[in-house]
Parts: structure tokens; sequence; C-alpha cells
């Protein structure tokens, strides 16, 4: 049949025993030559070899400048199921399959049309739409039916269904999957689903997955992911499963991988931490985590409208932040069981009680209520001084957790602004904060120096790690001027455009244009913004309205306008208010 077919049992790690990648290589043109290798030892005209490291030699006779054609396909369940993966291709030769990739990946990227800026700025927003885009990855197939099957990497079983693989929710529960509940919702839903999925053959949802659970990273944040969804209307077949799963992530940690569930949930639920001093390192982002995601799920409690008791639980745990903050230092502490703080005690400290940052970049891991840690730290002028000190600050750190200099340190040296450390995940959302104390122009400031000096189209045009594509979602929220600062709200919370136009397509067929003619290099401040015809002086959009589509008319300036988004009708949701 001029097919070499196999399986690869090559894994790192994150699969049951059973393992296989099977796979077809399929030529348009007869073999006149044939061996196999086994171990390194060749054998011409043995077909098969099944041992560690197996290999197919072939061999065509061709005229000079003949191309032989090879049409691959593989599948994680079976031969039977490769072969009917290879039906995907059809008639297609490989210049008409490239160009059907070309005309898809146009059609996801075109949902966002950006108009008035310059080439390097067209380059690099579209470069992190499609990065934005490329996690997580499907692992599901489709069976003779059209229906999703999969093979499971929880358990090694084939089951109906969706799955998806390959992201770490510490980094994109913060705005890449609000990015696919605002424009690709369609696709979100199958992702929802896979989690659902995930819960029943593994009992946890995942944190890290790749393909299967790993250990990586701190945090629930899965209880951000599908609250969020469910919130904005992206909503599983099985919510009684879903709300079961949250359950039991809040009560639990795997027994294999301490990342997923919660680690050190005993304490936290008991103290409302997790202590410094029970040997359980980075408990300080990890109380931080847990507390907004127990206030995700006190969010969609509340949906739910399950008993009352329930609802005040996760209510009360979602202000255990409030735990760590030490008055002394006006930041975020690690703190010991007995209720003493950690000491000796660096805010420039990486690591330690934190995940891959300091308490300067952990402090303002407070997403659902702003207003809380403002209060905290003595009031809107003093939260303010707090957060212009992280630019203030210089670059320095303390690198003696890790022993090294960890890349994420590197590069917040490199990128020159102070302690802000944009190319980790903890302080991304930080700047959009200036628009809950009332100055959304310090804001529209930060977040233009961020797009202009950390993301270039150039070969070192990125500011760290993609993280899953984090990294690029925050370029693409920001550079449309608005952000979800709170995912399992319906807010984004108002940055300044960075072009002249943009479109948004939504599935629901309506479209949203934002349009600020006199935007340019200097005019990066908003002076005035009406949404279809009135006047907007909120710090935040929410999303039903941006569905429905319409026109939000910007008109931009060189110069910060003071008294814009100063009332306090204008600041942007906090649980405290509520």
């Amino acid at each position: 049949e001029n097919k070499i077919i196999g399986y690869t049992t090559r894994n790192s790690g994150g699969v049951p025993e059973n393992f296989k990648n099977y796979f077809i290589i399929e030529f348009d043109k007869p073999f006149t030559y044939k061996a196999t290798v086994e171990n390194g030892n060749l054998q011409e005209n043995v077909a098969e070899q099944t041992t560690h490291h197996a290999g197919a030699i072939i061999g065509f006779k061709t005229r000079k400048g003949e191309q032989v054609n090879a049409r691959i396909a593989s599948s994680f369940i079976s031969f039977e199921q490769a072969a009917a993966n290879m039906n995907e291709l059809g008639k297609d030769n490989i210049e008409q399959l490239a160009q059907k990739g070309k005309e898809a990946w146009n059609q996801v990227l075109g949902k966002i049309e950006v108009e008035g800026g310059n080439l390097d700025q067209y380059r690099t927003f579209y470069s992190c739409l499609y990065r934005s885009l490329l996690f997580p990855r499907k692992f599901y197939e489709l069976d003779a039916n059209g229906q999703p099957i999969h093979y499971s990497p929880y358990n090694g079983q084939v089951l109906p269904g969706y799955m998806f693989t390959d992201t770490g929710f510490w980094d994109t529960f913060r705005c890449l999957f609000p990015l696919l509940n605002l424009m690709y919702p369609s696709v979100n839903k199958e992702m929802q689903e896979g989690l659902i999925n995930t819960y029943k053959e593994s009992g946890f949802f995942p944190e890290w997955a790749s393909p299967g659970h790993r250990g990586c990273m701190v945090g629930n944040n899965s209880a951000s992911i599908l609250v969020d969804a469910y919130m904005k209307g992206v909503k599983v077949d099985d919510v009684k499963t879903l709300y079961e799963g949250l359950l039991h992530g809040t009560e639990n940690v795997h027994p294999e991988v301490s990342s997923t569930g919660r680690l050190g949930y005993e304490y936290y639920n008991k103290l409302g931490y997790v202590p410094y001093d029970v040997k359980i390192n980075e408990n300080a982002a990890r109380t931080l985590e847990y507390a907004y995601n127990d206030w995700c799920i006190y969010r969609l409690a509340k949906e739910l409208k399950r008993p009352k008791k329930e609802i005040s639980l996760f209510a009360k745990r979602a202000m255990n932040y409030k735990n760590l903050f030490d008055k002394e230092s006006n930041l975020m502490r690690g703190r010991n069981e007995d209720g003493t703080f950690q000491s000796p005690f660096s805010p420039l400290k990486w690591g330690d009680a934190f995940t891959e940052g300091n308490s300067w970049h952990y402090t303002w891991s407070v997403f659902h209520d702003p207003q809380g840690l403002i209060d905290l730290m003595g009031g809107k002028e003093m939260f303010i001084t707090m957060m212009d000190s992280v630019f203030a600050v210089p670059p320095i750190f303390d690198d003696s957790y890790y022993g090294q200099v960890i890349h994420e340190i590197r590069e917040m040296t490199v990128m020159n602004m102070g302690n802000y450390a944009h190319g980790n995940q903890p302080i991304q959302h930080m700047i959009y904060l200036y628009d809950y104390a009332g100055q959304p122009w310090k804001a529209q400031y930060w977040l233009r120096q961020v797009m202009d000096r950390m993301y270039t189209p150039g070969p070192d045009g990125y500011c760290g790690d993609e993280d899953n594509g984090q990294t690029s979602a925050w370029y693409v929220f920001s550079a449309l001027g608005f952000y979800p600062v709170c995912p399992g709200t319906d807010e984004y919370v108002m940055g300044a455009p960075l072009f002249k136009k943009a479109t948004l397509h939504f599935e629901n067929g309506n479209s949203l244009v934002i349009d600020a003619p006199n935007n340019s290099k200097e005019n990066f401040y908003i002076d005035s913004m009406n949404f279809n015809g009135a006047g907007h002086t909120k710090n935040y959009l929410r999303h039903e309205d941006l569905f429905k589509g319409g026109t939000i008319k910007v008109d931009m300036s060189s110069r910060p306008n003071k008294n814009r988004g100063t009332q306090e009708e204008d600041m942007p949701y906090s649980f405290s208010k509520e």
C-alpha cells in the first residue's frame, strides 16, 4: 500500500502506561527498497519491528527532479482512527492544503480587524493574536459518525466527548480564556466540556495539563476558567458536575500531582491562609489565588442559588487575602502558623512565599476586591503611591531562594521599568488597578509604555515567556483598549486603544467598532468617550453591552484628562462594595 505505519510510546510524562501515538505515512510511489532498523541494527527486506528504537528505511526509483509526496496522519486511539483522520486531507495536494490553511487562519484572525497603525504594530498585534490561539490544543478526534472521541490522558481509556490539553491555568486564567469567551465562545464551549470530562476521568479539574495532570505552578484557577465562561454565557451541559468538581477541588489535593486541587487546603480552610512555616513553598501565592478562586465559586454558587450557608462560606473565604497584608510594609507577606509574619522579610525576594515573583508583584493579586486592598493600604492616595513605587523601585532583586538569576528576573532587569516584571504573569493586570483608584490616565500612560517598549515584531520583541498565549492575549486586549482584570465579573477595565480603529466581529453576528481617529504616538490619553452616542465616563465596559455591538468613539489627547473616571460610580467592581 506504499505506507509506513507504526506507533511511538515516546513521551515526556503526563501519560498513562498504555500511551501510543499511532501514525500512517502514505507515499504516491511504490517502494523499490525497504529495510527496518532494530536498535541500530539494519535488516533489509524485514517489514516489521517492535523494539525500543525502531526505524524504517525506504527507497524509490526516481527521475532527476522528480518529487515523491507523503501524506501523514496520526492518532492517539488506533491505526484505524489514524486512517480515518487521513481522510481530512481529501484529494487536495500540498499547495491546496496550504491555501486552505491560510484561509482558515485568515478567517480566525479576521475576527478582529485593526486599522490606522504602522506596519510593526500590525505585525505585533496579529502575531500576538495568532499565538493566543495556539493553546490549548485539541486532543480529541472524530469517529466514523463525526462525533468527538478522545484517548484519555487521565485513565488511558477511549471515551466519547471533547478533550483539550497543553495549557497552564496559572497563566491563562488571567486573560487568555476571557479572550476566547469574548471572541471564540463556541470553541471555548468545547474546551469547557473537555474540562468536565477531565474531572469525570480523573477526579480533578486540571491546573496544568500536558497532556494529563502535571506538577507545575500553584493555585486552583480551574475555578476561574470554568466560572468566567459560565457567567459569560459559555455554559456546559452538566453544570451539576461542574459545581461538584469545584467543591471537590477546595478540599482535596491530587495524590500524585500536588499542583492539582489545593495543596495546603487543610491549613487554608482552618486558618484562612497557607502558613509560611509548614514546608509548603509559595504559600502566600497559594493563599492569594485560593481567595480569588473562592470568590469565583461564590459567584457560581450565588448564580445557581445554592444554600445561603454555602454561599456565605465562599464569600468569607474570598476575603482571606486580608490575612497576609502587612501594615508595616503595606505589602503581602508570608504568615506563620502561629499568626506571626515571616521574618526576616524582603519585598525584593523572589520565590519563597511567592511564585516566580516577589511581594511587589504579588501584592496586587486581589483581582476580585481592589477596593478592599485600597482600604487596607489606607486609601486611594497611598494605594496610588504604592503602585507608583513599583516603577520607581530600581530593578534590583534577591535571588537567594532560587540560588541563581532565573530568566524572569533577568527579563525584569533588561526591560528596566523598575520592579515591574511584565515578562511574568502575576503583575500583568496591575497597571489597570489605577482605574479603581480614580486615576485612569496613569494606566493609559503605563500601558502605552509597555506596548511600545516590551512588544515588537523583531526576534527579540517578546518580553518573556509566551506562557500558552497569556502574554500575547494581554497585548491583544490592551491594544483594543480594555482588559479583564477580574475574570468572573462581566466587566472589562479601561485602558486606551492603540489603533485608530478596531472592529470586533462577534459570533452572534454583531460587530463592535472602536473608533479613535486622532490616536497617535503622542495622543495616548483618553480625553472623552461615548458608546453608541451616549457619553461614557466609567472606567469599565460590560460584556453584555459589547456583545450588542455598535461604536465606541474615543477622543484621544496628548494630555491626561484628570477629571474623567474619578467618581465613585466610575470605578469597576470590587467585592467589598458588594
